[in-house]
């Protein structure tokens, strides 16, 4: 292993957060394409090697990871009260501000259809979305941060899921309004054999 792959694995192990190529060659003393070079021979040495450890590039920077195939043992040895999960108001919220940010919580309430608040303050409380400026109503703008990134394997937000694969055929998009109006129309035959209280 050379000097600079030495020093390089230690700052990573050193860093709890994801550390870029300029941050890496500062510390290092070192020129950026000796830390690219040195973290590609990283990356295969952990891969060729039996070890558990993987490098990882997420956040803009880059991490050591443990392997995925030890993540059983991982959660054995570690396992402790979790950070609650997204509930689903929270995981729409979520979503909006990560495929729309900046964006308003009105913004939010209108494309959820109900207040989102208290989703919001929460991905807030928990580092997930940051203000990020203010509309031209004065509202606060909302966009992820780099916890949300690290949190879902994102190395930026371009890799994020096209939603356009879930868009439904045209096949589909019809079936799916006949079904609509036929559980309308049963619900308001419901409706008119429901006895009226006088």
């Amino acid at each position: 292993m050379r000097d600079v792959d030495r020093t390089l694995e230690a700052l990573l192990f050193l860093s709890n957060d994801p550390v870029t190529v300029p941050e890496l060659a500062e510390a290092a003393a070192c020129g950026e394409g000796e830390v690219v070079e040195g973290l590609a021979r990283l990356r295969e040495n952990y891969a060729e090697g039996f070890r558990g450890i993987v490098l990882r590039e997420v956040a803009g920077g880059f991490t050591l990871a443990t392997d995925p195939s030890t993540e059983p043992a991982a959660r054995r040895l570690l396992a402790k009260p979790r950070t609650p999960p997204l509930t689903p108001a929270q995981a729409e919220t979520l979503a909006i501000v990560a495929y729309l940010q900046p964006v308003s919580r009105p913004e939010i309430a209108r494309i959820r259809g109900v207040a989102s608040d208290s989703a919001t303050s929460s991905l807030h409380d928990r580092g997930l979305i940051e203000e990020h400026g203010r509309s031209q109503f004065g509202a606060i703008l909302y966009r992820t941060t780099d916890l949300f990134l690290r949190l879902f394997g994102l190395r930026a937000l371009t890799d994020l899921p096209d939603p356009a694969q879930w868009d439904p055929s045209p096949e589909e998009e019809g079936e799916l309004r006949e079904r609509l109006v036929r559980a309308g129309e049963a619900r308001a035959g419901h409706a008119s054999e429901a006895p009226v209280h006088t």
